[in-house]
């Protein structure tokens, strides 16, 4: 099997990368960070192609794309893991750029990582595309207004490619996790209900995955308070979230 995996350097990406090396399994390892990324590969087992790349970039995912392609055949499973947060004001202009870049690699580089192996897939008339969101993207989080936006987008994206792709034989996954422990959520300074570790997370999102469940939240428990918070009128949202903890600000993008 192959697995093309971005945000592979850190979190819930190194935890799947960990996963699937130790079914054998093929990886293209893609990530920003280029020295995290080639640690990881030296401790895994076999032997693996990575690619140190921002998936901001559309052109380097592209080349990425093929040469994983030309090296080692169309991937079973792609997997859009790369992601950033940080906490953002929707009334302060000097949190504008934090909103672009969180767009760009949460929404567009999902876009862009799946997108060049779409064609492949189709053509062999099987494969997993997979889009890691968030319960962030249920509603719109005070303080995390750029996080938020991405993820209900990154969901709406996914949902659409689904039936797009309906009948070609590519499943499209999407899983909205909820807090997993990862150095994303560790500069949280709020409760953080039903946290999981990242390598239960990673082995629960593959079972997904080779399920091809189209929509899945992880863990369960928060995908009940997901559906509830759907529920809530507008009004009791706006008074239980507005003193709720809030992500910091100023984080490294």
């Amino acid at each position: 099997m192959r697995v093309f995996l971005t945000g592979a350097s850190s979190g819930i990406g190194a935890a799947l990368a960990r996963h699937y090396a130790a079914q054998e399994v093929t990886l293209g390892l893609a990530a920003r960070r280029q020295d995290r990324l080639v640690a990881l590969a030296a401790e895994l087992p076999g032997s693996h192609a990575c690619y140190p790349l921002d998936v901001a970039d559309a052109a380097a995912l592209q080349a990425a794309a093929a040469d994983f392609i030309a090296r080692h055949g169309c991937p079973d499973i792609v997997i859009a893991n790369a992601g950033v947060s940080a906490g953002t004001l929707g009334e302060d202009a000097g949190d504008l750029p934090a909103l672009r870049r969180i767009l760009d690699t949460n929404l567009i580089g999902m876009a862009q990582t799946l997108q060049p192996f779409v064609a492949a897939m189709k053509a062999r008339g099987s494969g997993r595309l997979a889009g890691i969101t968030s319960v962030a993207g249920i509603r719109g989080l005070p303080g995390a207004g750029a996080y938020s936006a991405s993820k209900a987008a990154g969901i709406a994206w996914l949902e659409a490619l689904r039936v797009e792709l309906r009948g070609s034989g590519v499943r499209v996954v999407t899983i909205a996790p909820g807090y997993i422990a990862t150095p994303m959520t560790a500069v949280n300074r709020y409760p953080m209900p039903f946290l999981m570790p990242a390598d239960t997370a990673a082995r629960r999102f593959a079972r997904a995955i080779e399920r091809g469940t189209s929509y899945t939240v992880i863990p369960w428990q928060m995908g009940v308070a997901a559906k509830l918070l759907r529920l809530l009128p507008d009004p009791l949202f706006d008074a239980l979230f507005a003193r709720a903890g809030r992500k910091p600000r100023g984080l490294d993008l």
